[in-house]
Formats: C-alpha cells, structure tokens, sequence
C-alpha cells in the first residue's frame, strides 16, 4: 500500500501565501525621496546685546549658508539616506570650509537593522561614524494638520541635547564640558514632530525616524526642518548606498577626537598670544 506523503493545500493558505508574497515584494521595491528646508535662529547671547540690528543683519547674511539649508531624503522601508545639497556662500561665492568641520556628512540610517552610518570630516581627516540609531521615547498626540497633501499627526519626546548635536563643536560647550566634568546634569531638548500614516515608513530627517509615517516636520531647539517635495517610486531608482569612507569610530570617540583637537588649537593660540 503506498503512502501519500504530500498533502494538498487549502486554496485559502494558497492566497495567503500568494498576498504576503507578493506586499513583501511591493515593500522591497518602494521608494521615494523626500527635499526638506531646515532653518536656525541666529543665537548671539550676551555678545549680541550691544550690537545695532543692522550688525546683526550683517552676521545673518554672512551666517546665512549655516543658518539655511537644504537637504534630501532617499527612502525605502529599512533605509535611507540623508545627504545636503551644498550651496555656494551668498557673501563670497565660496563653500563654508570652517562650517563644514561642524556640520552633518551623509547619513545613513537602518531602522530594521538600528545601525547608523555617517561621513564626516574633520580638517580634512574623513571618519565613518558607526553606532546604533538615537532612540526616541515619542509621546503620541490627537493634534493634526495637512502639510502640502498630506494628513499629518503630532508626536513630541525629549532627548538630551548632546544627542542631537553630537558631530557639531563650539568654544562655550569646551568651556562647559571642562567646567562640568564631575556634573551628573544632562540638558535635555524637547523635539515636535509631523508624521505621515500616508507615507507608512519609519524615517525622517537628520536623526529622526521612529513614528508610524515619515516624519514631514521636524522642530527642535532654535531648528526646524520642513519638508517641501515628496516624490514616491520615481521611474528612475535608486540605491541607496551606506557611506563607507573613513575611519570607523562612535559617537562618542568621535566626540573625544573633537575636543582633544580643539582644545589643542585653543592652547596653541593661546600660548602665540602669551609671547
């Protein structure tokens, strides 16, 4: 008497199988790209309070490069890619060098796999920053509004400040980090975010990501970004390639190799005044 080994299939499991199938398909092939406006307030503190507003003015349009920027966001549903669109200086006509040792590279960001992938360059040594995604702690809201077409949802968290700001440098942060090293206070900076359910991935600008849509607004701190053109499964696609130049570090080694250079220029300076 012969067995039958195989046993047949439920039409129902068939379509299933089919369905799923073919969404994971689908969800490998979907991509889109995403262009967002970022703006800063200008930030004098005390140094700006004796200055006319005409002086100020002047700082704001030499600082104007700095101050607003233009980014693009390549996505599909575990990746993306976040790269700025380098513009020439309105005051010169050149590229903001000192700027640039300060600012964002490419960033890379793997939410499936919570692995961040970032270019930067430190007069002119390249590092390939390599850590997990910031983690976000969103709280969800009942607020909505439209941006352009599409229904968006607010979503706030705090997070420290140092974690949003991590590959930029100023002389009062050297200050407060040597004035405060046995200090267990940690700043910490609200973030107010607008999600898309329409765009169902989990990304956004710059450090962002975490929400049940892509994150169209982002504010935090004296900084907000906008998104202001979305273009889903474009003819032409593209991969989206993880930055690989450099030398591999943290966050946080890359933090140290900061300070340690710009305290040593701080020195040297300080010791050509002293002669």
């Amino acid at each position: 008497m012969k067995t039958n080994l195989f046993f047949p299939i439920p039409k129902q499991i068939c379509l299933i199988l089919l369905i799923m199938t073919t969404v994971k398909v689908a969800a490998q092939e979907f991509q889109g790209q995403a262009e967002y406006f970022a703006k800063s307030g200008l930030e004098l503190g005390t140094w700006g309070a004796t200055m006319s507003e005409a002086q100020k003015k002047q700082i704001q349009d030499r600082l104007k490069n700095r101050l607003e920027k233009t980014y693009i966001l390549k996505f599909n549903v575990e990746e993306s890619l976040f790269v700025e669109e380098e513009k020439l200086d309105a005051i010169s006509g050149a590229t903001d060098s000192w700027g640039k040792n300060f600012a964002p590279g490419d960033k890379y960001k793997n939410v499936k796999n919570n692995t961040l992938l970032q270019e930067q360059e430190f007069y002119g040594k390249k590092f390939l920053v390599s850590d997990k995604l910031l983690k976000f702690e969103w709280n969800m809201t009942s607020e909505s509004k439209k941006i352009g077409e599409y229904m968006c949802m607010k979503a706030v968290a705090l997070v420290p400040s140092d974690s949003l700001t991590w590959f930029d440098f100023s002389w009062g942060k050297l200050r407060s980090n040597e004035e405060s090293k046995d200090t267990t206070e940690i700043k910490m900076t609200q973030v107010e975010a607008w999600y898309t359910p329409q765009i169902p991935v989990s990304h956004g600008p710059s450090e962002y990501w975490g929400l049940p849509g892509l994150i169209l607004e982002v504010s935090a701190d004296n900084t907000t970004m906008l998104c202001s053109k979305i273009v889903l499964n474009p003819k032409d696609k593209t991969e989206i390639t993880p930055p690989e130049k450099g030398k591999q570090v943290t966050k946080s080694e890359y933090q140290e190799i900061i300070k340690t250079k710009m305290a040593e220029m701080r020195n040297m300076y300080s010791g050509r005044r002293g002669r």
